[in-house]
């Protein structure tokens, strides 16, 4: 999709910009020219909804570092006097904490897209990667933030969560035990601790932009993909992104800003934590000790497993096998839209993730009561793991040979506008 530039300055002042920095050549040829399919659809759109996120996350962020204290034993107060006695600070904090809910409900339709239509298929493998990098770090710098109000889900999600790196002594021995302590800074979760996340939480949101730019760089290589997953065959297939997609964009993402203001206006405490609002006690610990919904299908996948190590190791080898999909597979054809066999088993991963999400959100004793059997929820985690792992290494390359894909369009083009329509030539 990389080609030769359009843009003529217009004036003396940008023929001089243009000779010695050409940032508004780069602007119109990644934003005003860039020929992006014509089928694109809605799903499309929430990759400009998610640059929106980032931004409203650093912005309301760096205000509220500013009254924020990031010490043990001022940080709950210092949250309480943003809420009541700085200008605004509740619409901040709000905006803020449910923001991060919205940015990864944004992210995760992001994802699931590039699943069913095949985005992370040659040559877009590059593309793909630094997506699951931007998704790891946002779920790092999530937790992180968890932490800073010090309330008592804070405090114990940290005990948690880090706990979770001693499982490593049982490969080599004090090795984890080290890593924890590097971690606390100290024996215990404390003061040094919450200083090392605030650090890690303002810095985090700024490497995700500087990726962010990475993978907007590695989307306009190859342009985007399309429900399709066909290739782009001429300009009869294109339109220039502004303004067509620009309007498309700035209509879902108003869609997307009311729904996000109505969460932080009438339900803004709806995706809390009710022990968050009780300061953090190390001498009194929460009845059940969960994430934030977006970390739940992995939460559970953590907890289904008895042996310590052993659930480490299965947690985040779920997040390094959606790395891996752009090679599990095998299939030519990228959309599911033309993969009869594989659409199936999407949907029912889509289900699986979110039993899983649901599972987590359970006590770890919780169970169902089928028709007079007590079936504990523990065992559905455990089959929800099961198929999350077998949908990337067995499902994808299996389906991928034996499956026989529908006819594919011969453009896109004929695609939108039918057989006996005459493409329009792109501007």
């Amino acid at each position: 999709m990389a080609g030769q530039s359009s843009y003529v300055p217009k004036s003396n002042f940008t023929r001089w910009l243009d000779s010695r920095l050409p940032i508004l050549r780069f602007a119109n040829d990644t934003m005003t020219t860039f020929p992006t399919p014509r089928n694109l659809n809605i799903w499309y759109t929430f990759g400009g909804i998610l640059t929106f996120c980032l931004g409203v996350q650093i912005v309301t962020g760096i205000v509220l570092a500013m009254h924020y204290v990031p010490n043990a034993g001022m940080a709950f107060d210092s949250v309480e006097n943003i809420m009541r006695d700085v200008n605004y600070g509740w619409l901040l904090r709000y905006v803020h904490a449910n923001g991060a809910s919205m940015f990864f409900l944004a992210v995760y339709v992001h994802m699931f897209r590039g699943l069913y239509y095949g985005s992370y298929k040659a040559p877009r493998e590059v593309l793909w990667l630094l997506g699951v990098i931007i998704y790891l770090l946002m779920m790092a710098t999530a937790f992180f933030g968890y932490v800073l109000p010090w309330g008592q889900m804070s405090f114990w999600g940290a005990t948690v969560i880090t706990n979770l790196f001693s499982s490593l002594d049982q490969i080599i021995p004090g090795f984890g035990t080290a890593i924890t302590t590097w971690l606390w800074g100290g024996f215990a979760v404390g003061d040094p601790t919450l200083n090392r996340f605030f650090s890690l939480h303002y810095l985090l949101p700024f490497i995700i932009a500087g990726v962010v730019g990475l993978h907007i760089w590695a989307l306009h290589v190859p342009g985007n993909n399309n429900p399709l997953g066909i290739d782009v065959k001429g300009p009869q297939d294109t339109v220039p992104f502004h303004p067509y997609y620009t309007a498309k964009d700035a209509f879902y993402l108003s869609l997307f800003v009311i729904l996000f203001a109505l969460l932080v206006f009438y339900a803004p405490d709806f995706v809390g934590n009710p022990d968050n609002y009780v300061e953090a006690n190390p001498l009194v610990t929460p009845p059940d000790i969960v994430p934030e919904w977006y970390l739940l299908p992995f939460y559970a996948m953590l907890r289904s497993i008895p042996q310590k190590l052993i659930g480490v190791l299965v947690m985040f080898g779920a997040l390094a096998s959606l790395a891996f999909a752009p090679w599990l597979d095998t299939s030519k054809v990228r959309s599911c839209r033309f993969r009869p066999i594989l659409k199936q088993f999407f949907w029912v991963f889509v289900a699986d993730c979110i039993l899983l999400g649901y599972v987590g959100s359970q006590g770890a004793d919780a169970a169902w009561n089928l028709g007079g059997i007590s079936v504990p929820l523990v065992w559905l985690a455990r089959l929800g793991t099961l198929y999350y792992y077998a949908f990337f290494w067995v499902i994808l390359p299996v389906v991928g040979l034996i499956e026989t894909p529908k006819k594919l369009p011969d453009s896109i083009a004929k695609s939108v506008l039918g057989k006996g329509a005459a493409p329009a030539p792109a501007e």
